[in-house]
C-alpha cells in the first residue's frame, strides 16, 4: 500500500462481495474437523471400513459450544450469525477495537489468550498484516483446550504453521481446518500427513456467482476510476 501511494496508484478491493462464500467455508470447516469428516471419507475410501461401531471415530459435538472469533469484522460477524443461529453455539471474540453491536449476542474478551481459552473452536478471521503475522503462535495454541479446534480462513501467515504443527501432532489440541497456508500453495509435508487437520485449497470464494459478483465490483471500481468519480472500494 505505501507503494502503490507513494506510486500514486488508486487500490481497491472486493469486500462485500466475499463475505457470506467465505463464512460458508468456515462452518464447513468447523464441522468437518470436529466430526472428523476428513478422517472418515479417507476411511470408507480405503476399503479398511468394517461397519458401525457406536465408539468409532468420535467427534466433538458442535450445538451449544463456544466459538471463539479472532476478529469481528464483516466475516467474523457472518461466522458469528451461522454459529449462533445454525449450531446455538455461545460466542466469544477478540477485536484489536470495541465492538458496539456483533449482530448476534457475543461477548468480547480482554485478550486472544482469553478467547483462545474459552472457545471449543477457534477461527481466525484477521485481516492479513505485519502486525498480525504469527498471531496464533506456540503461546496462542497453548491456551487452548486439548478438545479444541483451529479453523483459519484469514490469511496463512497468521497462524504459525510450524507451532500448529507441534501442537497437532502431540494432540495438544483435537484438530483443524485449514483453506489457507503460509507459503502457499506449498503444503507442509509434515501436515499433509497429519490425520487430525483438514485441507482445503483456498475455497473461500469458490462459488460461480461469487467470482462473478467479485468481478463487477472490480469492474464498477475501474469505471469509476476512468470517469473521475471516487472509488467504491477504494482501500
Amino acid at each position: 500500500m505505501a507503494a502503490a501511494k507513494a506510486a500514486g496508484v488508486a487500490v481497491t478491493n472486493t469486500p462485500g462481495a466475499v463475505t457470506d462464500a467465505t463464512a460458508d467455508i468456515a462452518l464447513t470447516l468447523m464441522l468437518m474437523s470436529a466430526r472428523r469428516a476428513g478422517e472418515g471419507e479417507r476411511l470408507v475410501r480405503s476399503g479398511a471400513w468394517r461397519g458401525w461401531h457406536p465408539t468409532q471415530m468420535l467427534g466433538l459435538h458442535l450445538t451449544g459450544k463456544t466459538v471463539g472469533i479472532v476478529g469481528m469484522g464483516r466475516i467474523g460477524k457472518a461466522i458469528a450469525r451461522r454459529s449462533h443461529h445454525g449450531f446455538g453455539m455461545a460466542v466469544v471474540f477478540f477485536n484489536r477495537s470495541p465492538v458496539e453491536d456483533a449482530g448476534v449476542p457475543a461477548r468480547q474478551l480482554g485478550s486472544l489468550t482469553e478467547v483462545m481459552a474459552a472457545a471449543d473452536v477457534v477461527v481466525v478471521a484477521v485481516p492479513g498484516a505485519p502486525a498480525t503475522r504469527h498471531l496464533i503462535d506456540a503461546n496462542a495454541l497453548a491456551a487452548m483446550k486439548p478438545t479444541g479446534h483451529l479453523i483459519n480462513i484469514a490469511r496463512g501467515d497468521i497462524v504459525d504453521e510450524a507451532a500448529l504443527i507441534a501442537a497437532l501432532t502431540a494432540r495438544q489440541i483435537a484438530g483443524a481446518g485449514l483453506d489457507v497456508y503460509e507459503l502457499e500453495p506449498k503444503v507442509p509435508e509434515a501436515l499433509r500427513a497429519l490425520e487430525n487437520v483438514v485441507l482445503l485449497p483456498h475455497l473461500g470464494t469458490a462459488a460461480l456467482e461469487v467470482r462473478e459478483a467479485m468481478g463487477m465490483m472490480a469492474v464498477d471500481n475501474l469505471i469509476a476510476f476512468v470517469e473521475g468519480r471516487s472509488l467504491p472500494n477504494a482501500v
